[in-house]
């Protein structure tokens, strides 16, 4: 499972949705984010040129992008995504350490098998004769 993890959502409450949406292009991306767009296309042995070609944009545009000082589009960002084959995961606040728990645990299964694995496949150690049963 290929991922761009965003975990802070704008959460508009407020009539007041400009205020919300430029501080928020402000900061620009998150690191973490950014991090992993640049690993993501290390990975595949892409240059920022050689995702230039793939995407349509400058490849000034890409390397702001990576560095921060350009915040991209949202369908941009689901581009990008899309081209380096990852899926982008909006979560609830609520919900993000329940999320980063369940990426640790994939995260390390998958390095001590070797191998990737799914992750919601059963544990291979656990006993699946049991009749299954209702739970009350």
């Amino acid at each position: 499972m290929r991922f761009i993890k965003i975990y802070d959502m704008v959460s508009i409450v407020d009539n007041d949705t400009k205020h919300d949406i430029k501080a928020l292009r402000l900061n620009g991306l998150p690191v973490e984010m950014r991090r992993s767009l640049k690993e993501a296309r290390k990975k595949r042995g892409w240059t920022q040129r050689d995702l230039v070609s793939r995407i349509g944009l400058t490849q000034r545009h890409i390397s702001g992008i990576e560095s921060g000082k350009i915040v991209p589009r949202y369908d941009t960002i689901l581009e990008l995504v899309r081209i380096l084959d990852y899926d982008l995961l909006t979560v609830p606040r609520a919900l993000v350490p329940v999320v980063q728990s369940l990426i640790r645990d994939h995260l390390k299964d998958q390095s001590s098998e070797g191998g990737e694995r799914s992750l919601y496949a059963e544990d291979p150690g656990e006993d699946t004769t049991e009749e299954p049963h209702d739970e009350v």
